[in-house]
């Protein structure tokens, strides 16, 4: 990306809030900054669809949670139409559930909104030569789940076999017998005999014994709990 004279040109961004006041702030913010020129802004995700399409940014800075359509899908739109527009996430979300998908559909960079300026540049460079663009906070946490998914799954207590665990496990997730049926694409019957099996193996008397249980053993993990 280089303008005549052979001077790095500027990253061409647009960017996404359905937020007004948090859009308009962002523009005005990437304004000051060098290395970048604001081409376009909108609202939600068809917005930021359509105007990749007319303007073909470098990157899309891209919030995640906003009406008509989230930013995921929107970045999966882009980056299976326009692979040219790399999507830079900046969102208030760190948790799993924003973080995966959005990598998943395609974004290359994933910032919180208390990343400062510098910070912001260093993202959107980052992506346009090809690398990725995280935040210190989003690096650790890619860190910790390649760790826990490297870690051998504890033992089946009490002589449960693989079914009765797993069964076990998505009694804790709250799921009724026809939900785990469907899950794991058996009848609600064969649910039934592996509750049964399970309750009779480890004297459980009740699906909140089986929760409680499950949380004991390492198999789940109660709701807003550190993840390791």
């Amino acid at each position: 990306m280089t303008a005549e004279g052979g001077a790095k040109a500027p990253a061409r961004v647009v960017v996404v809030d359905d937020q007004t006041v948090v859009r308009e702030g962002i523009v005005m913010l990437l304004g000051l900054l060098p290395g970048i020129e604001v081409v376009g802004s909108g609202g939600d995700g068809e917005e930021a669809v359509r105007l990749v399409a007319e303007l073909a940014p470098d990157v899309v800075l891209m919030d995640l949670r906003m009406p008509r359509v989230d930013g995921a899908e929107a970045t999966r739109r882009i980056r299976a139409e326009y692979p040219g527009t790399q999507v830079v996430v900046l969102t208030t979300y760190a948790d799993d559930e924003s973080l995966f998908p959005a990598l998943r559909a395609g974004a290359r960079g994933y910032l919180t909104k208390d990343a400062g300026g510098d910070e912001i540049v260093r993202a959107v460079e980052d992506v346009v030569s090809g690398d990725a663009g995280l935040s210190p906070q989003i690096q650790r946490r890619l860190l910790e789940r390649l760790a826990e998914s490297e870690q051998p799954a504890p033992e089946p207590p009490d002589g449960l076999t693989t079914r009765e665990t797993e069964v076990l496990v998505l009694i804790a997730e709250g799921m009724t017998n026809q939900e785990i049926a469907r899950e794991m694409h058996v009848s609600t019957a064969t649910v039934k005999t592996h509750i049964n099996n399970l309750f009779a193996k480890t004297g459980i008397k009740d699906r909140a014994q089986a929760v409680r249980y499950a949380y004991r053993h390492g198999l789940a993990k109660p709701p807003g709990a550190a993840l390791a």
